[in-house]
């Protein structure tokens, strides 16, 4: 059973409303898109792959995409098939994730693994990276294939990173901030530099972009690690406590570790490192990142990378679209979900 803790005592705020509206007839096509590229003769692909992409995620990634395109006067459409590229490969990602981790639900729904087996979700994940490289040399434009074809790599790098430091109680918070810059950071960078590259902006506006992006990256996944702990399975959509129970080292564990006693090391050394966890474990989890503020340090850490994401974006004049990529911060580091 989750326990709820309030992460924060300050008003919760920030929507991606304006977003929303100012890309809602471009997200449109983008669906259209992602819908017909699902398409396969193979029944299987299909209905995995929309398991996934029909379960209510934001489509926040591909929204940036549209976005930054939007914010440097973009006028073609090749950034419909880029933003639909980075939503299969953010979507190839969560299906390897879930394998990788044994998940058995996925935005509130049964994960595609449970329903399909691992070796389908591997395979249909596998299919939507190559329908993602198809669209970018679609585009014709070689340095947006170069930028999301890094960045394909990269996030495997990450994934092959965490891999290596799951469970290691050792893990400092420089290495943790490395993961998840290779693993969550790297996607919304790209997705935020293609816009400008292909508006043909200047070298410091690419720049200017993908620096939001990665901030805006770092910020979104220290809070999915303080929600972990903090939030609702309501909310989440997976169970509160994930990450604890398969032996995650996140930013939160991370602080209690360092900070805690000896005897509040070896709780996390036997949980984390030996799986050894009992029924109220969680729940001391919990009391031990209270006392040594760990979630809320979590959070002022996402503020402070939310706010170099805002000042990343300052080069620019104030329009319709900076503001609302500056209200995707506030949404990013305030959700409750």
């Amino acid at each position: 059973m989750g326990v709820v803790v309030s992460l924060d005592d300050k008003p919760q705020g920030g929507s991606i409303d304006q977003l929303v509206a100012l890309v809602a007839a471009d997200m449109e096509r983008v669906n259209q898109t992602i819908l017909a590229r699902t398409g396969s003769e193979v029944t299987m692909i299909p209905e995995v792959a929309n398991h996934l992409i029909s379960s209510g995620g934001k489509r926040l990634r591909p929204m940036l995409t549209l976005a930054t395109a939007g914010l440097c006067g973009f006028g073609g459409d090749g950034h419909i098939k880029l933003a639909a590229a980075v939503e299969f490969m953010h979507t190839a990602t969560l299906l390897h994730d879930d394998v990788v981790d044994e998940s058995d639900m996925r935005r509130g729904k049964l994960a595609a693994r449970m329903v399909w087996g691992n070796e389908a979700s591997v395979l249909v994940g596998d299919f939507l990276l190559g329908q993602a490289f198809k669209m970018m040399v679609e585009v014709g434009s070689l340095q947006c294939l170069d930028v999301l074809s890094s960045a394909a790599a990269v996030i495997a790098e990450g994934e092959v990173m965490q891999l290596s430091a799951a469970k290691d109680t050792q893990t400092t918070e420089d290495a943790y901030l490395e993961v998840i810059r290779a693993k969550t950071a790297a996607l919304f960078a790209a997705a935020s530099e293609v816009g400008p590259i292909l508006a043909g902006r200047s070298k410091a506006d690419i720049e200017a972009c993908r620096g939001y992006g990665s901030n805006l990256g770092i910020a979104f996944q220290l809070i999915d690690d303080a929600l972990d702990y903090g939030g609702s399975a309501a909310k989440l959509g997976k169970n509160v406590g994930d990450d604890f129970r398969e032996g995650k080292i996140t930013l939160p564990v991370v602080l209690s570790f360092r900070r805690g006693t000896e005897a509040e090391r070896d709780f996390w050394r036997r949980t984390l490192e030996r799986g050894e966890i009992g029924d109220n474990d969680l729940a001391l989890a919990l009391a031990t990142m209270k006392k040594h503020r760990a979630l809320e340090d979590t959070v002022e850490r996402a503020r402070h990378y939310g706010a170099m994401a805002r000042d990343a974006l300052e080069l620019f004049p104030a329009s319709p679209w900076k503001r609302a990529l500056f209200e995707v911060v506030d949404f990013c580091v305030n959700r409750a979900h």
